[in-house]
């Protein structure tokens, strides 16, 4: 089908390129404590990017496809198509990030259901009323690339997600707690998750409020990235850049962080599903520094934003749900600094730990700033967390809170697959509490 299409393209256009995503899904879904429902599910999809007169043409189909109606469609879009400024790469050779497993293609449901089960129960027999929902789906992978200009790109991927939220209501008062995992395969056990609900439970079993001021406050792995991440991201795309909305895009060289801080995008990690060996566009993939010891380096770019720029793809091309190439971070890796989680709470006198944060990329995000209600969240003092905050919002600005007085703490985990983040703690945060 890839061949055809290539041909019957190549007829009408100067050059064209045929991405293919072939997916197989096998979902386990638990509801207030029980089983819910095993099922799977595979999808295909398969789309055509052209350049016809210089101008780019699209067109996207899934299940059964014809080569001479899909050919025809990105014609037609490509006589109202942006102008291409780029070539499509030649063939790259490539040994890529190892992003399969055969472990995880041949996890038995029965064990699915029984790590579901098993977290389920760890959490609940802890705390009874809580009523939890959990998932554990594996599933992979396949995507093929290929060109007019004979470059061939094809790899498999799978995936292995393992997720619990648990909800404890009392009276009018609701509370979330739970944990993640997202790998290439299985984990040898997951009990990490449920020890984070647990210790989440303990720690809100007495509820409080936070005074208004500035104070200082930590950010988990998972506060950090609602917080910061957003507005990293848009700030250091090559496609913001060169719509002059990003505040980063004429200060590259320039120290904008604390010198403790660095921030690069590495899709060649082995083993993490973010990477990959090339990027959607058969570029491959590399480790680019974004911000290194505090100055601003590398931004990301794909075909045609880097076309644009007059400088490289850094193999950042990726396509959401089959759409057209735009760059977008993989996985993002921020340094560590030497501090433990204690020793950020034993310096704090008076303070806030920040797990979760709700509605935080409503505010100015191009701009650095974010807002946004304490989801889980827990107040500080003398160094001991007394108990979880009610009623508490807080507000910030990126730039400025990785700038001074920041401190990255010594241990890394991944959130959501795609970002290894520590504990970061910063010395002046706006709150506003009823306390």
């Amino acid at each position: 089908m890839i061949d055809e299409i290539l041909s019957r393209a190549s007829k009408v256009a100067e050059a064209a390129e045929v991405f293919q995503v072939n997916t197989t899904e096998t979902p386990v879904t638990f509801e207030t404590n029980r089983l819910k429902q095993i099922m799977s599910r595979q999808s295909r999809s398969i789309a055509l990017r052209l350049v016809r007169q210089g101008k780019l043409g699209f067109a996207t189909a899934s299940g059964k496809v014809k080569a001479a109606d899909l050919v025809g469609r990105a014609a037609e879009v490509a006589e109202f198509g942006a102008s291409a400024h780029f070539d499509f790469p030649g063939s790259y050779s490539t040994s890529g990030a190892n992003v399969y497993s055969p472990n995880t293609e041949q996890t038995p449901q029965d064990t699915m259901v029984a790590i579901g089960q098993g977290l389920i129960d760890a959490v609940v027999r802890h705390t009874p009323e809580l009523k939890c929902d959990a998932r554990v789906v594996k599933g992979v992978v396949e995507i093929n690339i290929a060109n007019s200009r004979g470059s061939q790109a094809a790899y498999k991927k799978s995936i292995f997600h393992v997720e619990i939220e648990g909800t404890l209501i009392r009276g009018t008062d609701m509370l979330f707690v739970g944990d993640e995992d997202i790998a290439v395969q299985p984990a040898a056990d997951y009990k990490r998750l449920a020890q984070t609900a647990i210790d989440d439970l303990e720690n809100a079993k007495t509820n409080t409020t936070m005074p208004t001021g500035f104070l200082p406050a930590i950010f988990t792995p998972h506060g950090a990235a609602s917080a910061f991440i957003a507005a990293l991201s848009s700030a250091f795309s090559g496609r913001v850049v060169l719509q002059g909305a990003s505040p980063l895009g004429h200060r590259k060289g320039e120290k904008v962080f604390d010198e403790s801080v660095s921030l690069w995008d590495d899709s060649t990690i082995p083993l993490q599903p973010s990477s990959r060996p090339w990027d959607d566009e058969g570029t491959p993939a590399q480790k680019t520094p974004l911000i290194a010891n505090g100055i601003v380096g590398s931004f990301l770019y794909d075909l045609q934003t880097a076309g644009i720029a007059k400088a490289r793809s850094t193999g950042n091309g990726s396509r959401a749900m089959g759409g057209m190439p735009a760059p977008m971070a993989t996985a993002l890796v921020m340094s560590t600094g030497k501090a433990s989680l204690e020793d950020m709470l034993r310096g704090m006198d008076e303070g806030l730990l920040i797990e979760q944060l709700m509605g935080a990329e409503q505010g100015n995000v191009l701009g650095g700033d974010f807002s946004g209600n304490v989801l889980l969240g827990f107040r500080v003092e003398r160094g001991k967390i007394v108990g979880r905050v009610k009623d508490t919002m807080v507000a910030g600005n990126v730039y400025d809170l990785l700038r001074s007085g920041v401190v990255l703490g010594k241990d890394a985990r991944w959130v959501y697959g795609h970002l290894s983040i520590p504990h970061i703690f910063v010395p002046r945060l706006s709150v506003s509490g009823k306390g």
